[in-house]
């Protein structure tokens, strides 16, 4: 396996982790050049190599790993002028590391089957911390023998894997974690904006909340930020939590599932990206509420 050459897209605030990870452990790495990447000198120095053609990196790899956005970039990527499926070898096989809408991911694994390749989605939760420390949780759509023929690679930057199914599974479990996850972290920051206008300090709510029924991980990544204006746990893109909620979305319409709490944490997540806020960390999400003042827009 480690003889297996891995094409990456999407050098990004998660993707950089990966694509470290897999070049500091022997993995042959290629990864396409963008303007959006972080810096890559790092990975040049393990040995990665940059290449600025999309389908000539397809064709120079056994395995190519997707970490974009969401489901228009993923479906360009694969699918658009100069896409990678119309170049790939047979038999490469395809992770989708991004968040996406779950149809979408079943329509590409069967694109993907018809060029002559295989498909998983195994979509990341935690943060840019535990990308680059290789300790990511993967949420895993895909069949049995392919996960484990995977598992060694996936290995390389995720400490669990969670296999929740064939296919577009991942990207299912992921918008669940999501909506949760996001849920909790616009709760808190509502919350939060509000115990500052009441004059509660920051100190005494934090507290009041570790100790009691408000403790969770929302808390250990927004709190820093409440009582020292540290962003580092939660450096997670207003646009990209509105995005993800706007998938949620999507998935229970799809599915004929309730929604009503959802959608006000999407109108919550709205009123910051109207408000001037959506490249704004989620973790300054607090300080955002409270500059916007009042009621989050209807609708």
């Amino acid at each position: 396996m480690g003889e297996m050459k891995v094409g990456l897209v999407g050098v990004g605030l998660m993707g950089h982790g990966i694509a470290r990870n897999l070049a500091a452990k022997g993995w042959p790495l290629g990864f396409l050049d963008h303007p959006g990447n972080q810096p890559v000198q790092d990975l040049m120095d393990l040995g990665a190599r940059r290449v600025a053609d999309r389908q000539q990196l397809a064709a120079e790899s056994e395995v190519i790993v997707l970490c974009v956005s969401g489901s228009p970039q993923v479906e360009e990527v694969l699918l658009g002028a100069a896409g990678m499926l119309a170049a790939i070898r047979p038999g490469t096989v395809i992770v989708d590391c991004s968040t996406a809408i779950p149809s979408s991911t079943a329509r590409l694994a069967r694109l993907t089957k018809e060029a002559g390749g295989r498909f998983m989605d195994a979509a990341m939760t935690r943060t840019p911390l535990e990308a680059e420390a290789g300790r990511l949780n993967l949420l895993v759509g895909a069949e049995d023998d392919l996960l484990e023929r995977m598992r060694p690679l996936l290995g390389a930057f995720a400490e669990n894997i969670f296999h929740a199914g064939g296919p577009g599974a991942g990207h299912t479990l992921k918008l669940l974690h999501n909506y949760v996850s996001i849920g909790q972290a616009t709760l808190l920051s509502e919350a939060a904006a509000c115990a500052r206008k009441a004059g509660i300090p920051a100190q005494v709510f934090t507290d009041a909340l570790a100790q009691g029924g408000g403790y969770g991980a929302a808390l250990d990544r927004i709190g820093p930020f409440l009582l020292e204006g540290d962003t580092s746990r939660m450096r997670f893109f207003v646009s990209n939590a509105a995005k993800d909620m706007a998938y949620y979305l999507h998935m229970t319409q799809d599915l004929a599932a309730q929604n009503h709490a959802a959608g006000g944490v999407d109108r919550a997540l709205r009123s910051l990206s109207e408000g001037g806020y959506s490249e704004g960390y989620l973790a300054e999400a607090p300080a955002f509420f409270d500059s916007l003042g009042g009621d989050a827009p209807e609708g």
